[in-house]
């Protein structure tokens, strides 16, 4: 790829090319714009090696071939400077990248402080606090390529699926998950308004006018948790359809999960061995998935020596023992309809129940879907709705779903960060979002 630069000394226009397509220009004189990640010198050798965000390279000076200015430059030059490097690319197997740049000179458009990243060991709070610098590290850049190929693969696999994409709104004038998770805001005049707990509700009533749709945003969420798997705001997508059931949404949710695994594995292996990631435990994820009731989950709880009384959801701690005894993601399904939002269907052979599931990914990393049917009888989710004591002119456009050519319809949310942390390998969320959003941090 080659794009135009106007450097700022000499204000001249420079033809560049960027460091993942050099190996096109093998033999031609190029120019690259970059960031220095370190340097080093042999004689009458000296080496820089630049970053663009598509790749490192290894620039060569060389008395005699390279200009004097730049030979000069050379002590001047500090780590996260800023330059562009004009010289002949050629072939080095050594070379990171396999070419080279023969530096004929260099522009330098600025010298960069001390740098407060340094080689050494640094604590988790200080990196965070300087996640706008971190972001430039060999491993954070792996992660969030991974997690781009994670979005990418789930957009194109419900697009390849007939989906229609809608933007559900981030203010909504109500709570579908739990009023005690809810950040308020101040409205227009006296009113209020809250952040996103989910697109689901909007998602429904997409649905409905489409057949098959979903969205992809932020969600808040207002818990004080302190734990790996939690952040405060975090990227959901949510697909949801019209005349559909729980099973015909598990079929769904075990083909995404298949569909993004392997566009990973395709596209980000160089990233997942950087991070040194157990390759051959993702190649596993294939259909079919494990498939278990809540009370199947409960009884290997028992198994293990944890106990947990019907009718409670499960926590970390026991989403992490269950998930532990599969090789590969398991599928949960009914839970007890007590400890599931006011939306879900309860199952007409069980009342009990809900009709509704979460996939715990395996090694350990819980949740990363939750989703079920939806109460399609306008009366049935009307007298929820007052029994949990929402309020019900927030809700009106809700049951309007219902009374309309209501139909039975489901859907699920896929949590992005969870995903991301465990097809990395990673303990905590946190490293699987640009710039975390945590009980105590809300900085940069």
């Amino acid at each position: 790829m080659r794009f135009a630069i106007r450097n700022p000394q000499s204000g001249y226009v420079m033809a560049t090319v960027t460091i993942d397509t050099v190996g096109k220009h093998d033999g031609q004189s190029v120019t690259i714009c970059g960031w220095l990640t370190h340097k080093r010198s042999s004689g009458r050798i000296r080496f820089l090696v630049l970053r663009d965000g598509t790749g490192t390279i290894q620039c060569t000076l060389i008395q005699g071939e390279t200009s004097e200015q730049a030979l000069d430059l050379y002590p001047e030059l500090t780590h996260e400077s800023s330059l562009t490097v004009t010289g002949t690319v050629r072939r080095d197997k050594r070379a990171p990248g396999g070419y080279e740049i023969l530096a004929s000179s260099i522009e330098v458009l600025q010298i960069a402080e001390t740098y407060p990243i340094s080689p050494k060991e640094h604590g988790v709070g200080f990196l965070m606090d300087h996640r706008h610098l971190w972001l430039r590290s060999s491993r954070q850049q792996a992660i969030l390529r991974i997690r781009h190929a994670v979005v990418n693969a789930a957009r194109k696999f419900f697009d390849d699926q007939g989906f229609t994409l809608l933007d559900a709104p981030i203010f909504t004038p109500s709570s579908c998950e739990g009023t005690t998770t809810l950040f308020e805001t101040d409205y227009f005049g006296d009113r209020k308004a809250f952040l996103s707990q989910s697109g689901q509700l909007y998602m429904e009533a997409g649905a409905m006018a489409f057949g098959k749709v979903y969205c992809y945003g932020p969600t808040f969420r207002a818990e004080k948790s302190k734990t790996r798997r939690h952040l405060t705001e975090f990227w959901m997508i949510e697909p949801e359809i019209a005349f559909a059931d729980l099973e015909t949404i598990m079929k769904l949710a075990e083909a995404l999960i298949v569909a993004i695994v392997e566009e990973v594995l395709e596209t980000r292996r160089q990233e997942l061995k950087l991070l040194g990631r157990d390759i051959t435990r993702l190649e596993k994820i294939q259909p079919p998935f494990y498939v278990i009731s809540y009370d199947e989950a409960v009884q290997i709880l028992k198994d293990a020596g944890e106990s947990l009384p019907w009718g409670e959801d499960f926590g970390a701690s026991q989403e992490t023992i269950v998930s532990n005894h599969f090789d590969k993601p398991v599928l949960i399904h009914r839970y007890p309809a007590q400890t599931k939002a006011f939306y879900m269907k309860n199952d007409p052979n069980r009342p009990e129940v809900a009709l509704c599931v979460d996939m715990l990914a395996p090694e350990g990393y819980g949740e990363i879907i939750g989703g079920g049917q939806r109460e399609d009888d306008p009366v049935i989710l009307k007298e929820k709705i007052e029994k949990a004591e929402l309020p019900a002119e927030s809700f009106d456009w809700y049951l309007d779903l219902r009374r309309y050519g209501s139909v039975p319809h489901a859907g699920f949310g896929l949590g992005i960060e969870r995903a991301v942390a465990w097809i990395c390998g990673f303990e905590h969320v946190r490293e699987s979002i640009p710039f975390p959003r945590l009980l105590d941090r809300l900085y940069p």
